[in-house]
């Protein structure tokens, strides 16, 4: 057996996920058997033992990469790889194998390579271990570019990041630091900002843990400060070191707490300053880094929960009134980046807090925090009460109501808030647009409970309505009230005057104040609507369509729309009567000819009583604004007004018709009716009278037989000449009316000869002389409703 010059190589196999696997360092050596032919034996490098032995088969593919590669195919799914150290003892392996399959040396591949390991072989296996350059000042451009070349595989990133894993030679990188400023080797200085940067781009969490050490990450902020596309390095250690001072609110004992809480901020501070803005691409590309960084905030959370001592001692200061205002601020600050650090909590894990929070009295150190005159102190209450809501609008709920049934006539949490909202000094009212969102969030029914046994909405509504509305709509009264407008009407408006509705600041906060109210139309319709009739509030609005600001005149008007989409007929009367139509119509014909969202937003509004054909509030704009309008006539809206209600007066002109023209026939039945009564009774005495007689005349029948007979006839005469029999009710509901007539005996017919039905109806204008009997019958029959 002739046997070839060993050669150091690295081994590798392909597994089963499509990774290679390192299976670690060896000699390679070319064999040959007369028995076997050529074979590829490697040898362990420390131990001598034998790590492969692979006969080379004529149809077997091998391929050469990058002249230091070369990979073959087994079998299915099974790749081999060896890695050489340079390029001659490569291609003299490379020889051997093609001698064996009868191929030119000069070409990269003896087969066709199985699909799967020709995608992954070209960009693996050439690095995919390598022996990093000794931490020296004249390596550090080898390292740089070493560490910039791992990105242009994925592989090879990870495998370089298994070979920094080692913590010595990070530490010994970082060191070269000071030798570079000692030198002023600026290079050197570039190359760590290079190779620093590139560790961090790694994303690997055990990266980070040496990095970020108390040893070392002062320094990787070091070599971060030198930039080359910085004219001067920024200095962002003498930042953290004197600049940012850690301040204990509460002495905290706790080592590690500490320690965690400055390695977060400084952390933090490499990733919002040193890293610029990441792109949408690059938005994940450090996505190990957020994780460490939310790691250690749930670190600092769990630890400061546990804490018996540390939390209700904020509170604690926090609500004694001896407490000055600098300490104060100092607290609430601390709080609301504690409260910042938990929303990244889950759920379950943030209610626990929470409630832990709710029981330590976090809600009544909020309120009194909240009355205080400093503006950052109560714009941090604030923040945390947004987090409190946002969190469990429930929970805020429950106290404002216990607050209240315990506190009668007392500041209460929600009026301060409140008024936080109408007294925001802030030009942009920024404070006031937050405040309102949490009152809609706070007032908003559907996440409000309502079960058998308790009722969460009508209990709280029914107290924000009694008890906090007013102080609402506060600024909206005062703005509007008759002197303001007197003052202003005599003096001129001042923009300066708080109470001027062309106060742009005042204008804001009064489209705010509408926005919520607008809010509670749409959802508190019983609620909001009492309150609104009862403060006449509508009234107010409108006038607010007088400001030269146009986002108010919009918002009023908007107000007005949602009362009218509700299609009420409380709220349609309550309109007209106080001819509220009219301060629209004015500022519409106040915009003229312009076509704007105050000119679309009327004209919507008009159009949805039309198409909807809302009756009165039809009737209304026609009788007192066409006139006005009828000269609009690029849109049909105001003549498709005209046009309902002519058909609506149409309609009602001809019910009415109808109305009368049945009263007056049922007049006259009743009327005949009660003439046939009449005469009813009169046959009925003249019987009665005819049966007295009899009793008479029989005494005396045998002496009187004759003039007896006689009168007999006579009276049988009489009775048939005008006899009317009791009407009867037919199966339909009416009378039956039937008269028999002496003429008809005299002709010998001996029957009736006019029968008739008649439908007797009840009407109010009925004589009041009529017998129970009849308005009981009349009492049934159906009116008539228009």
């Amino acid at each position: 057996m002739a046997n070839k010059t060993s050669h150091p190589v690295k081994l590798y196999t392909l597994n089963e996920d499509k990774h290679w696997d390192y299976l670690g360092s060896g000699l390679v050596t070319t064999v040959y058997t007369q028995t076997q032919g050529a074979a590829l034996l490697v040898r362990s490098e420390s131990s001598g033992s034998l790590m492969l032995e692979s006969e080379i088969l004529p149809d077997t593919p091998y391929q050469k990469q990058k002249d230091t590669l070369i990979v073959w195919s087994e079998a299915d799914n099974h790749g081999m790889a060896l890695s050489f150290q340079d390029i001659g003892s490569c291609h003299e392996t490379w020889e051997d194998i093609c001698q064996v399959q009868g191929k030119d040396p000069s070409v990269s591949i003896t087969q066709e390579l199985l699909d799967d390991l020709e995608e992954d072989c070209d960009e693996t296996l050439e690095t995919d271990m390598f022996d990093l350059p000794n931490c020296e000042l004249s390596k550090l451009k080898d390292i740089a570019n070493l560490v910039t070349s791992a990105f242009t595989s994925p592989i090879r990133s990870r495998r370089l990041a298994l070979v920094l894993e080692n913590e010595n030679y990070i530490k010994k990188l970082l060191q070269l630091l000071h030798s570079c400023e000692n030198l002023g080797y600026t290079e050197g200085l570039y190359h760590l900002h290079t190779i620093v940067r590139g560790i961090l781009f790694l994303d690997k969490t055990s990266l980070f843990e040496i990095l970020f050490s108390d040893e070392c990450i002062m320094n990787v902020v070091g070599c971060l400060e030198y930039d080359p596309a910085l004219a001067q390095p920024k200095r962002h250690r003498e930042f953290l070191t004197q600049n940012a001072k850690f301040k204990e609110v509460i002495p905290i004992t706790a080592c590690k707490l500490k320690q965690r809480i400055h390695q977060t901020y400084r952390v933090q501070y490499i990733q919002d300053i040193l890293f610029p803005t990441p792109s949408v691409l690059e938005d994940n590309c450090l996505s190990a880094l957020k994780t460490f960084i939310f790691l250690n905030k749930m670190e600092i959370i769990h630890m400061l929960q546990t804490d018996d001592k540390f939390l209700p001692e904020v509170f604690a200061q926090l609500k004694d009134k001896t407490t000055d205002d600098d300490k104060r601020r100092e607290l609430i600050l601390f709080f609301k980046e504690f409260c910042t650090f938990t929303q990244t909590l889950k759920s379950r894990n943030k209610n626990a807090l929470f409630k832990t929070l709710t029981q330590m009295g976090i809600l009544p150190a909020v309120k009194v925090v909240m009355s205080l005159d400093d503006f950052q102190i109560r714009s941090a209450a604030t923040d945390i009460f947004a987090y409190l809501v946002e969190h469990s609008p429930t929970m805020i709920r429950e106290f404002i109501i216990e607050e209240a049934q315990q506190n009668e006539g007392a500041n209460l949490l929600i009026n301060l808030i409140i008024k936080q909202m109408t007294c925001d000094t802030d030009p942009e009212l920024a404070g006031a647009f937050q405040i309102m969102e949490l009152l809609r969030y706070l007032l908003d029914p559907d996440n409000m409970l309502a079960t058998p046994y308790k009722c969460e909405r009508s209990k709280f509504l029914n107290f924000f309505y009694k008890q906090c509305m007013h102080n609402v709509i506060a600024p909206l009264l005062a703005t509007t009230s008759e002197d303001t407008l007197e003052e202003d009407h005599r003096l001129g408006a001042d923009v300066h005057n708080k109470n001027c509705l062309d106060n742009y600041q005042t204008a804001q906060l009064l489209s705010l104040i509408l926005e919520l109210l607008i809010f509670c139309v749409q959802h508190h319709t019983y609620y909001i609507k009492y309150y609104i009739l009862r403060k006449d509030l509508l009234r107010n609005v409108l006038i607010l369509m007088n400001s030269r600001h146009t986002f108010l005149v919009l918002c009023a008007l908007r107000f007005m729309r949602k009362i009218i989409g509700l299609k009420d007929e409380v709220y349609n009367r309550y309109i007209i009567e106080g001819n509220f139509f009219e301060p629209v119509v004015n500022a519409f014909l106040d915009n003229g000819t312009r076509y704007n969202m105050l000119n679309s937003a009327v004209i919507e509004m008009f159009e949805y009583i039309r198409t909807e054909n809302i009756k009165s509030l039809v009737a209304h704009v026609v009788e007192n604004f066409y006139k006005t309008l009828e000269w609009i006539e690029y849109i049909h809206t105001f003549k498709g007004l005209r046009i309902k209600y002519e058909k609506e007066k149409a309609r009602k002109s001809e019910v009415q018709k109808s109305l009368t023209s049945t009263q007056n026939n049922s007049k006259i039945f009743l009327r005949r009716a009660r003439v046939l009564e009449n005469k009813e009774a009169c046959v009925k005495g003249n019987i009665e009278n005819t049966e007295e007689e009899e009793a008479g005349t029989k005494l005396m029948e045998n002496d009187y037989q004759d003039d007896y007979d006689k009168c007999m006839e006579t009276e049988k005469r009489k009775e048939n000449e005008d006899k009317v029999y009791v009407p009867k009710r037919t199966s339909s509901g009416d009378y039956k009316f039937t008269y028999f007539h002496s003429a008809d005996n005299a002709n010998g017919t001996g029957g009736p000869s006019y029968s008739r039905v008649m439908r007797l109806v009840d009407y109010p204008d009925d004589d009041e002389e009529e017998d129970k009997e009849d308005e009981t019958a009349f009492r049934k029959r159906p009116h008539l409703n228009l």
